[in-house]
């Protein structure tokens, strides 16, 4: 099948303190072409009413930088089944690949909470859309121990979604908000910081997000927890948690692959800080 194509501008804000792209706004651009994608079709009706995020996959190829000229995602149809659906991306710039994705979606009941089947015609607009994806490489199965790296956050207003919830995209900015407060020495220096000193860049080259439960607006603070699956020579896997610190339930998983760079973008040897953090906060295989 041909895939749907979305043009979305960039806009200067969506830059990060490196000058590229942030890796959290390739995941917007994704949800931007899935919403134009819904739209252009009679399955418009499940937008804003029916449908979740159950986890995505994102593979980034490339740094992608500031144009006036829109980027492309080109969205596929994977699997079909009773209440679920995959999704797959292409993002180019100037023709370039600069990033792949999957997600999985769920037809979901709101009043009734919890996931509903498609109706025959739902089903069959989808369904006529299917191709075979690409699968992604594992990143193995590790969960967060006892010992792990905690950082609080604060849901602001803005973060909300139609659906009364916090979107999906803006669980990436709480978890790169915590990998940048991995700091082993606790002394208030941020990862981001030390980088910039040393003349090196953090690039993250994979991140899957597993969606568990709904993340609310509220006055008392969530908390991530983050601990290192593994530490290469150049880079790391680094798996976290969001949890509600009232009953420790676990609302959304993450593994990231963090990769450290030259200037220029070349991969070089892990600097000692994020070693002993490795050390520190180890992973649990599963």
């Amino acid at each position: 099948m041909t895939p749907y194509v979305a043009r979305v501008p960039l806009r200067w804000v969506d830059l990060d303190a490196q000058g590229h792209v942030n890796n959290a706004l390739v995941a917007d651009y994704l949800q931007e072409a899935r919403v134009g994608w819904l739209l252009s079709g009679p399955n418009a009706h499940l937008l804003g009413t029916a449908t979740m995020v159950v986890s995505h996959q994102v593979e980034y190829l490339g740094p992608m930088v500031f144009s006036t000229e829109p980027v492309e995602v080109d969205l596929s149809v994977g699997s079909v089944g009773a209440a679920r659906f995959q999704l797959g991306y292409s993002v180019r710039q100037d023709g370039r690949e600069l990033a792949r994705a999957h997600s999985t979606m769920c037809l979901f009941d709101y009043g009734a909470g919890r996931p509903r089947r498609m109706t025959t015609a739902e089903r069959h607009w989808f369904a006529a859309q299917t191709t075979a994806l690409e699968p992604f490489r594992s990143l193995g199965r590790w969960h967060v121990g006892d010992r792990a790296g905690e950082t609080e956050f604060v849901v602001r207003w803005s973060d909300l979604d139609p659906y009364g919830h916090v979107n999906n995209v803006r669980v990436f900015d709480y978890f790169a908000e915590a990998r940048v407060r991995l700091n082993p020495d606790g002394d208030g220096t941020n990862r981001m910081q030390v980088a910039a000193a040393d003349g090196l860049l953090w690039m993250v080259a994979r991140q899957d997000i597993d969606y568990l439960g709904q993340i609310s607006h509220r006055d008392e603070p969530y908390r991530v927890r983050s601990a290192f699956a593994r530490a290469g020579r150049t880079s790391v896997t680094i798996v976290a948690q969001v949890e509600d610190p009232s009953d420790a339930a676990v609302l959304a998983r993450a593994r990231t692959v963090l990769v450290c760079g030259d200037l220029a973008g070349r991969p070089v040897p892990l600097p000692a800080d994020m070693l002993a953090a490795a050390s520190k906060w180890p992973a649990v295989p599963h």
